[in-house]
């Protein structure tokens, strides 16, 4: 669309795509490197809300959360309680949540299991300017990185 609006600077825009692209690839390659270390029963991403379908599809881990979609409430007993069991059933090591919604249910996940609250991850916003997701880049990295170190323990 770029292209289209401005023509004469064309081979910029392409060539910013290009290095963009390999940015995106870059972090998609770390994430498959990490994620292939970790053994196949312990390959779970554990959220607050079911966020990250695609990241379990794409990367061959099996996703658990609270609530399916963004919710306006906190959790309720049932969903604490099957999040639990499944934590504890799996010895899954780490729990997260998004940056969006309250953490409290999550950290209660982690106190019952002995698992980890391994971080928050950004989904619906970047973080301020300053934070650790202030572009759709650093997001990438930052949620991969927080993924990494708590699936494997770190």
């Amino acid at each position: 669309a770029l292209v289209t609006l401005d023509p004469v600077n064309e081979t910029t825009y392409n060539a910013n795509a290009v290095a963009y692209s390999e940015q995106i690839r870059a972090i998609d390659t770390k994430l498959k490197n990490a994620i292939a270390t970790i053994p196949p029963e312990k390959r779970f991403i554990v959220s607050c809300e079911g966020a990250f379908s695609y990241i379990a599809r794409d990367y061959g881990l099996k996703e658990v959360y609270l609530w399916p979609v963004n919710a306006e409430q906190q959790a309720t007993p049932k969903q604490v309680e099957r999040v639990i069991n499944t934590v504890k059933a799996n010895q899954i090591p780490a729990v997260f949540c998004e940056s969006t919604v309250n953490n409290e249910a999550q950290l209660q996940v982690a106190k019952e299991t002995g698992a980890k609250f391994a971080g928050v991850f950004y989904v619906d916003s970047l973080s301020p300017p300053d934070g650790p997701a202030s572009t759709y880049l650093k997001l990438l990295e930052y949620n991969i990185n927080t993924l990494i170190k708590g699936l494997q323990g770190n």
